[in-house]
């Protein structure tokens, strides 16, 4: 329990700030199940152009620090090295 009106608003505004970014969290893997649904369908061009869909998504909450930036670039790299695997016919 907040002891000063001003750590009241503090929770308050904790309580708003967490939920947005679990939302925020919801999309980013939405996003990425869909990237790994296309690269799942076999289609590389498909899953290309998900991911260029995607990307913006990913880095967008990156830079708004929701997710740490290199999470976001490990997340890009593993899926690139996917759908790259998937269009020279290899298996990652």
């Amino acid at each position: 329990m907040a002891n000063t009106k001003q750590a009241a608003k503090r929770a308050r505004k904790s309580a708003k700030q967490r939920t947005h970014n679990v939302s925020m969290r919801s999309e980013i893997r939405t996003a990425i199940k869909k990237i790994h649904t296309a690269i799942a369908g076999g289609d590389a061009a498909a899953a290309l152009e998900t991911y260029k869909a995607e990307q913006s998504a990913i880095d967008s909450l990156a830079r708004k620090g929701v997710i740490h930036k290199n999470k976001a670039a490990r997340h890009k790299s593993r899926l690139a090295a996917r759908i790259k695997a998937l269009s020279s016919g290899q298996r990652a």
